[in-house]
């Protein structure tokens, strides 16, 4: 009995042990924790008893001095080759593309580093950074000073360009993670504080105040995936990467980028959500990549136009185009032009946030989707897959304002001859835009020259003479709704003629 005892007392004091050690696995050489250690609150700043104009400063204060040790300043170094020249060659030479020697990059010049900088904050005591990708991306050497001026060399974890996240670690005790906030409950018009450092290392940890101007914006053409914050903090360069808090001293954001006509600060700052780069920041550090997930269909957002010639409600559902082959869509049943207007429940009012939610979803997981098609309410039940990197193409836009019809496009049959001169498949359709006006209601509407058309008005083009003799049929004034081919994807558009 004794020595039984004395083996369930070193199971326990192992299992204590064990539980506050980090469980790692080995993945091409890196090292990856199975889990990050966050903070979690241990006071509550938004309950702070405002009775005065001094307890309302000392709110602010508060929030300040919370969040502002969890804030680093981070310093990229990167090693370029520089030419060696004289001041004749400014411009280059004509030889330079000759000899495959760009400017800066010739073999016989000499070393130049390249030095970065921009904010960060500390997510785990352990020390791991959250940051933006683009603060770190192809730096061969990062280090950042901590408050309390402490240089500290880091190692890049992992990095995800689709939303602009890159995760670094420290080696080092004491750190003060900040805690992460949930940012779906953010709502538009709530007191913020940006911290990071703004235009140079002197001006380290700046603190600015302001409101959420917005939130879920999205096609500001920053990354892939955007469904920013927007805020009137002032944010400047060097901010990328710092945190967005809210007035509890909670990461709500990371500061990403300004909109700007000058490149100074105009009230206009963006900042991906705490929600989705947490997301990111766990599969990079438990797995060293993100994964997504994928319906195997193109959506777009319905406009006035498109729910006119659908019956629709602007802003009801998105659209589906392309339906890719042998993707879950295409398994289970979705086909061009089916509206998706609910999704696990949740009504679709935008493609930027159905794609994301998509794409957010755990490979194999079943996503219900409810559809009209043709006026009929469908519903499907779908296992969605990892997504595979693609490049899709695009067709060039070309400017003719030779032949053109009251559409404002010239289309002409897709003969062997020109669909190899436009490097199409001669068997991806039987009409294509040659040539398109850049003042018309067809080039506004998005169409390009080189879309192949597919269907006008909801009837199928088969023939070059079907479709002229669909165009006899067109009025001015007339609602044009038409589903083009674009490279790999089918696109739907509508104008009024």
């Amino acid at each position: 009995m004794k020595y039984l005892l004395l083996v369930f007392a070193g199971i326990a004091v192992g299992a204590l042990v064990f539980s506050n050690v980090e469980f790692k696995l080995s993945l091409n050489g890196s090292s990856f924790s199975s889990k990050p250690n966050f903070a979690t609150a241990t006071n509550s700043i938004e309950n702070y008893p405002i009775q005065s104009l001094k307890s309302f400063n000392e709110a602010f204060v508060q929030i300040a001095e919370s969040a502002t040790p969890s804030v680093v300043t981070i310093f990229t170094e990167k090693t370029v080759n520089q030419r060696m020249g004289s001041p004749f060659d400014f411009f280059g030479t004509p030889f330079d593309d000759f000899f495959g020697a760009p400017r800066g990059s010739a073999p016989n010049g000499r070393k130049e580093v390249r030095r970065g900088l921009g904010s960060g904050v500390i997510v785990t005591d352990d020390g791991y950074i959250l940051t933006n990708n683009h603060v770190i991306d192809g730096a061969d050497t990062v280090y950042v000073r901590t408050s309390n001026n402490t240089r500290l060399e880091a190692k890049v974890i992992g990095k995800d360009p689709k939303t602009d996240i890159a995760v670094i670690k420290v080696n080092a005790a004491n750190l003060k993670p900040i805690v992460i906030g949930d940012s779906d409950k953010l709502r538009v018009g709530e007191w913020v504080i940006a911290i990071g450092s703004p235009l140079g290392e002197n001006l380290a940890r700046t603190v600015t105040q302001g409101i959420v101007s917005a939130k879920g914006r999205a096609n500001v053409g920053l990354a892939d995936y955007e469904d920013f914050i927007q805020t009137d903090a002032a944010i400047n360069p060097g901010n990328s990467g710092g945190p967005l808090v809210n007035i509890n001293g909670e990461l709500i954001g990371i500061n990403t980028a300004i909109a700007s006509r000058t490149g100074g600060f105009e009230g206009i700052g963006f900042a991906v959500p705490s929600n989705m780069a947490k997301k990111v920041l766990t599969a990079l550090i438990t797995t060293g990549k993100v994964t997504r997930s994928y319906l195997g269909v193109t959506i777009q957002d319905i406009d006035e136009n498109l729910a006119k010639a659908m019956n629709l409600n602007a802003g009801e559902g998105t659209l589906v185009g392309t339906v890719m082959e042998g993707s879950p869509a295409a398994k289970y049943g979705i086909k061009t032009g089916d509206v998706i207007v609910e999704f696990n429940g949740v009504k679709v009012t935008s493609s930027t946030t159905l794609r994301n939610a998509i794409a957010s979803q755990t490979p194999g997981a079943l996503v219900k989707l409810r559809i009209l098609r043709n006026g009929d309410v469908k519903l499907f039940t779908i296992p969605v897959q990892a997504q595979e990197s693609q490049e899709i193409a695009s067709a060039r836009p070309v400017n003719d304002d030779a032949s053109m019809s009251m559409l404002g496009f010239k289309a002409e049959e897709l003969t062997a001859e020109r669909a190899q001169k436009l490097k199409v498949k001669p068997s991806a359709g039987k009409v294509i835009i040659t040539a398109i006006k850049v003042s018309s209601s067809a080039y506004r509407a998005g169409l390009r020259a080189g879309d192949i058309i597919y269907s006008v008005n909801k009837r199928d083009v088969r023939s070059f003479a079907e479709y002229s003799a669909m165009m006899k049929q067109i009025k001015k004034g007339d609602l044009f709704f038409v589903l083009v081919g674009r490279g790999e994807n089918k696109i739907y558009f509508a104008f009024n003629v």
